[in-house]
């Protein structure tokens, strides 16, 4: 059982439908009792860092995903899902991160002919052990949506980069912890394959 944790962030739905389109069974969630039986759990998100962290807080999910990623259990964020693992983000200067992982969110600089946010499909240029990555291309396709952008301190984590008027951090893997900038869901047969990868982790 994959748990999907619910704090009224878009995209949840979406979500559960590309995991069900893989034969994996799916609860979306804020009980810490299901997310403490689940075998795997994911955060996704659509929407700004500060009203997130709120939002979080406010069904002491913070908490929830704490002991999950201490649990050593297999975790996911996606997009916004990613940025909270992080410290800070230059959208809520004031307000913190998860800081699960060391490293900032910073607003994709205006660049001439690039419209921001960046909506649409990139490519990957994969490092070559990111487990996620496994069974692809070695330069993927995926699509994303968003307006700020990962620089994590570590770039060991670092197991993807895409590039977009700057080098954009769009995966990392650190132990049981596993986050993309990308819409894995919405990245056709590529983000499927993604999304089995992870559900296939012991």
């Amino acid at each position: 059982m994959i748990a999907i944790l619910d704090y009224d962030a878009g995209n949840i739905k979406s979500v559960e439908k590309a995991f069900g389109a893989i034969g994996q069974e799916t609860i979306v969630t804020r009980d810490f009792h299901v997310i403490e039986k689940a075998d795997k759990v994911v955060l996704p998100g659509v929407g700004s860092f500060g009203s997130a962290m709120s939002q979080l807080q406010k069904y002491d999910l913070h908490k929830a995903i704490k002991e999950v990623v201490d649990s050593d259990k297999p975790f996911l964020g996606i997009c916004l899902g990613l940025q909270l693992l992080f410290e800070s983000s230059d959208e809520s200067p004031e307000v913190d991160g998860l800081g699960i992982l060391k490293g900032q969110v910073k607003k994709i600089p205006d660049t001439y002919g690039l419209k921001i946010p960046h909506i649409g499909w990139n490519s990957l240029e994969l490092s070559g052990d990111g487990r996620l990555f496994r069974g692809l291309e070695s330069n993927p396709y995926v699509y994303f949506v968003h307006s700020y952008y990962l620089q994590a301190h570590d770039t060991d984590i670092v197991k993807a980069t895409s590039e977009y008027g700057v080098s954009i951090h769009a995966s990392v893997e650190s132990g049981n912890v596993f986050a993309f900038q990308f819409h894995p869901e919405k990245s056709s047969d590529t983000g499927l394959k993604i999304l089995q990868n992870f559900a296939e982790l012991d």
